[in-house]
């Protein structure tokens, strides 16, 4: 649960879910051209990957951990704006959270990451895996924010900032407890 997705939960909160939710669809799409960013540039270097698998994998699960650790140490009260008077259209969801996606470049870092640690790429890939890979990853994006909005959607009433924080506090703890072990694992695989 970082900022956009504080962003989709706010929305879905004051308008609705189907606000949150196209919200989510602007940060897929952001997300995709990333991911599709990251395959090119990884594509050139799937030789330094191969031969360096132990040390990106070790330092892609603590990239993950320092996202877990942000995420843990994230407050909401900080991130959530008032809502403006007038309602945003759905189209006007998707771009602004688009944009505000697209504005943290850092999440190239995060698919490197990713990338690396689950083995996204083998010296035999071919242009229909990485279509489908990619295709994956709007597809998986997509039904997380829906599943995310779906749920904040049908809680409305219960939900409030402070269970916000601690719901932060759960993810970004999973999160560095599987770093720690993509981390152990990666030193006893190697």
């Amino acid at each position: 649960m970082g900022p956009i997705g504080l962003l989709c939960v706010q929305r879905t909160l004051n308008k609705g879910q189907w606000h949150g939710f196209f919200s989510g669809v602007g940060a897929a799409f952001s997300d995709l051209i990333y991911a599709g960013i990251t395959c090119l540039g990884i594509g050139f270097i799937i030789d330094f990957i191969s031969g360096n698998k132990l040390i990106l994998e070790i330092a892609g699960s603590i990239l993950l951990m320092a996202f877990g650790f942000y995420i843990f140490q994230s407050n909401p009260f900080k991130r959530i704006q008032k809502p403006k008077e007038n309602g945003n259209s759905f189209y006007q969801d998707i771009v602004t959270a688009f944009v505000f996606t697209l504005s943290n470049p850092l999440i190239i870092f995060l698919y490197i990451a990713l990338f690396a640690r689950f083995n996204f790429f083998s010296s035999e890939e071919k242009l229909f895996s990485i279509l489908l890979g990619l295709l994956s990853i709007l597809t998986g994006a997509l039904a997380w924010w829906f599943a995310i909005t779906f749920l904040v959607g049908k809680l409305r009433k219960v939900i409030n900032l402070r269970r916000l924080w601690i719901m932060n506090r759960i993810v970004g703890s999973v999160i560095i407890v599987l770093s720690i072990v993509g981390v152990i694992y990666s030193v006893l695989e190697g």
